[in-house]
């Protein structure tokens, strides 16, 4: 599997937070799409390319922890980097539990969410090399004959 770019996604609702991370993200050469809200990201979640979710934990509607099973629910496999300025440590142990690769309190610092990004989309990759060499070893196991 050749190397692709990669996507990364964050849902905050403060406008000033997404524009904050949008600059920084861009400035190292990421590709970033920024949304509102959960139900904004919904239909443009899923990517062929590797990809990681920064998600606020708290959001108009549905919270991040609640977005979070949602997502693991419908089998949406994305690494998951929880941001908060209302953190606390159940919170953040329920995320880190649930499979979260990081949970940074805001304000943060920059290289932190880079390092956690760079952490993310590095799994995010590793998981679809191994779905495509599982399909491929099932493509394969498909093609013989009962004899074989």
């Amino acid at each position: 599997m050749t190397k692709l770019t990669a996507i990364v996604f964050v849902v905050d609702d403060d406008p000033s937070v997404r524009r904050a991370i949008k600059l920084l993200l861009e400035s190292v050469g990421l590709e970033v799409k920024v949304f509102g809200s959960a139900r904004e990201f919904l239909p443009n979640g899923s990517t062929k390319e590797p990809s990681c979710l920064v998600l606020d934990i708290r959001l108009p509607g549905v919270s991040g922890l609640d977005f979070q099973r949602q997502l693991a629910e419908a089998n949406i496999n994305i690494p998951i980097i929880f941001i908060s300025a209302h953190g606390d440590v159940p919170m953040t142990v329920r995320a880190m539990k649930a499979g979260a690769v990081e949970f940074l309190t805001k304000p943060f610092r920059d290289q932190d969410l880079l390092d956690a990004i760079h952490v993310a989309l590095e799994r995010d990759r590793a998981r679809r090399q191994r779905e495509a060499d599982i399909a491929t070893l099932q493509e394969r196991f498909e093609s013989l004959t009962p004899r074989e």
